[in-house]
């Protein structure tokens, strides 16, 4: 080698997201891709065009956006508890299905599973202190924005908990919140910033196109719920690839989910600040 040549680098692996531009053992580009799309088709990916549509009905319904709502946490067998009850199990142990294939394609390629994604016992400590501060910090940032959007009238009033007073009510919430944070981290954010990456895009298209993938998902909320959750994916997008773990952005997005369930079925109809259905 002349010693004015300069030395080829080596690829850059970062923990949870992989190595930019390496394919995994016995994938394809054209495999790789195609994985990509259909477990964006079966998940969130689906999701987001449902919402596309859904915001766009609300915005010609000649309605007022503010005068709408969305519901996140519904009775699917009204007058029904039991009934009720087996369908919002079923509805949560079937929205996980995706995180189930995310685990298999991982483990079938010799990737370690999800423990690729940094989600394991290794740390739980500090996995567990990072999505705390995380969630305080997020969650409190994320009901001030709502709050503006919809006094603005680019959002609609999220009805985040509609279920019948009885003893599920509570466990029901919060298995809501769990399935939320497990399916759209371990997807959106690991899964999707992994895949990325190795078909060999830059660490700032791997964030920008999860966040974005993540707010198109919340737009049946509103202007509002879709800035908000790009800012939030930006976050953790960053955090993934500086921490190599989406355990923390796991645990922070429950206690989110979990504070705003809870806390709406306690709070609506009690305080005149928190924006009710019209």
């Amino acid at each position: 080698m002349s010693p004015n040549a300069v030395p080829a680098q080596e690829p850059t692996t970062t923990p949870g997201v992989g190595t930019r531009g390496q394919l995994p053992p016995g994938l394809t580009r054209g495999l790789l891709i195609a994985e990509v799309l259909v477990v964006l088709a079966l998940s969130l990916g689906r999701s987001g065009i449902g919402a596309i549509v859904s915001f766009l009905a609300d915005l010609t319904s000649g309605v007022p956006l503010a005068a709408q709502s969305a519901v996140l946490n519904d009775s699917l067998a009204p007058g029904r508890p039991l009934l009720d009850l087996v369908r919002q199990v079923l509805r949560i142990g079937f929205a996980l299905a995706p995180v189930a294939l995310v685990w298999y394609l991982l483990a079938r390629s010799r990737e370690g599973g999800l423990r690729s994604l940094g989600i394991d016992r290794a740390q739980p400590g500090r996995d567990l202190g990072r999505g705390a501060l995380l969630a305080a910090v997020v969650g409190g940032v994320g009901l001030v924005g709502y709050l503006a959007a919809y006094a603005g009238g680019v959002n609609l009033a999220v009805v985040a908990a509609d279920l019948p007073d009885v003893w599920w009510r509570w466990p029901v919430l919060i298995g809501a919140a769990l399935q939320n944070a497990i399916l759209e981290e371990v997807v959106v954010l690991g899964y999707l910033m992994r895949r990325l990456t190795q078909l060999g895009w830059s660490p700032t298209a791997t964030i920008v196109t999860s966040a974005l993938v993540r707010g198109s998902y919340h737009l049946y909320q509103g202007v509002g719920g879709m800035l908000g959750n790009i800012a939030m994916g930006l976050l953790f997008g960053w955090l993934f690839r500086r921490w190599g773990r989406v355990l923390p952005m796991v645990v922070a997005h429950a206690l989110i989910d979990i504070v705003a369930f809870i806390g709406y079925a306690l709070l609506v109809g009690r305080v005149d600040w928190l924006p009710v259905a019209g």
